[in-house]
C-alpha cells in the first residue's frame, strides 16, 4: 500500500534543522517519508531514525529506504521516543522533527475512518490498534463527550452535539463516519452548516481523544529535548491551535532565563536558558505551496536550538 503524503514546509524544515552530514536525526512522525527522504539526502556517515506508529507507514518506509544504510525504521509512538532510541543504543541526537496531525494517506483512505466526506467504519486509530472512535462515541458519558468536543475541537456547540450523540446511540449504535457526521449536522444551527462542514471540529476532537495526541505531544517534546545534544535542533509542524500552544509554551519555557521577581537587584534563582528560538515567529506556507497543497494552510513550523 502506498502511503502518499505531501510533506508540508519541506524546505523550511530541512533548512531549519541545519543538518550535519555525520549527524544523528529523528523523524518522529515519518509517515510516507517525505521529510525523511530529504534528511537522508544530506547524510554521508550520519543516521536517520524514522519513527511511525502506523503499520501502513512502516511498510512504505521499509520499502522506500531498504537500500539506504543510513536509514533506521522504527515502529512506535514518538511519545515514547527516548525509550525507543535507548533500546537501539542511541542516547544523543543532533536534530528531531515532528510533523503532527493526521496524514494525507490517513484522511484519503476512507476505511481508516478519519474523514467525514465518505462513509466508512468509525475508526480513527493512527496505530490501527487500541480503542476506536466507535467505542468512544458509543460508551463515553455525556460530560466526557462534551468536554472532549469542547476542549479538543474548540466547538462552542459541544453541549448540543454531545446530547445529540447520546440520543442517537440510544436508538442504535453509531458505527460509521457519515452516521456521526449527520448527527453533528442535525445538532448545530443552520448558519453553521453554511460556514463549512459542521463535523470538522468534532471529528478533530474525537481523533485527538482516540490517539491521545496532546499527551503524546507533551511527552514527545520532553523526550526530544532530553535527547538533543548541544546545538541540536527541534523542528515541530503543527496544524491547529491546541498543538501550537503546547509547542510554543514548551519552547518558551526552555528559552526562559532568570525567573526572580523583577524587583530583585540580582538573580538568586540561577535559572539559565536551555534553548534559543531559531525563528521568533512561526514559519507558515507561502502562496506557491498553498496552491499545490491547500492542506498546508494551517501549518506552523517552530524551531528551537539547545544551548
Amino acid at each position: 500500500m502506498d502511503f502518499s503524503h505531501i510533506p508540508v514546509l519541506l524546505q523550511e524544515t530541512i533548512d531549519g534543522l541545519d543538518i550535519k552530514e555525520n549527524g544523528i536525526y529523528v523523524d518522529g512522525t515519518a509517515g510516507g517519508g517525505g521529510h525523511s527522504s530529504e534528511i537522508l539526502k544530506r547524510l554521508t556517515t550520519g543516521k536517520l531514525i524514522s519513527i511511525d506508529q502506523d503499520p501502513d507507514a512502516i511498510k512504505t518506509l521499509t520499502q522506500r529506504f531498504k537500500d539506504n544504510e543510513n536509514a533506521i525504521i522504527v515502529k512506535g509512538n514518538f511519545g515514547n521516543m527516548k525509550d525507543l532510541l535507548e533500546l537501539r543504543g542511541v542516547g544523543r541526537v543532533d536534530g528531531v522533527l515532528f510533523d503532527l496531525g493526521v496524514s494525507s494517506h490517513q484522511l484519503d483512505t476512507a476505511e481508516r475512518g478519519f474523514s467525514f466526506h465518505e462513509d466508512a467504519p468509525l475508526d480513527m486509530r493512527m496505530s490501527q490498534s487500541g480503542v476506536s472512535a466507535e467505542e468512544l462515541v458509543n460508551t463515553l458519558p455525556y460530560e466526557e463527550l462534551r468536554r472532549i468536543i469542547f476542549e479538543y475541537g474548540e466547538e462552542k456547540y459541544a453541549p448540543a452535539i454531545a446530547k445529540g450523540i447520546i440520543a442517537a446511540r440510544e436508538q442504535e449504535p453509531i458505527t460509521t463516519t457519515l452516521q456521526l457526521a449527520e448527527i453533528i449536522k442535525a445538532n448545530v444551527p443552520q448558519k453553521v452548516r453554511r460556514e463549512g462542514h459542521p463535523a470538522r471540529k468534532t471529528f478533530q476532537a474525537i481523533r485527538i481523544a482516540v490517539n491521545d495526541e496532546l499527551n503524546v505531544l507533551s511527552r514527545g517534546l520532553d523526550d526530544a529535548f532530553k535527547l538533543l545534544g548541544r546545538g541540536g535542533r527541534l523542528a515541530v509542524i503543527t496544524f491547529h491551535s491546541l498543538e501550537d500552544r503546547i509547542v510554543k509554551q514548551r519552547m518558551a519555557s526552555w528559552c526562559q532565563g532568570c525567573i526572580c521577581p523583577k524587583d530583585f537587584p540580582v538573580c538568586v534563582c540561577g535559572n539559565k536558558p536551555k534553548a534559543k528560538l531559531v525563528n521568533k515567529k512561526p514559519v507558515c506556507a507561502n502562496e506557491t505551496e498553498l496552491t499545490k497543497n491547500p492542506r498546508a494552510r494551517s501549518a506552523k513550523l517552530r524551531i528551537c536550538e539547545k544551548i
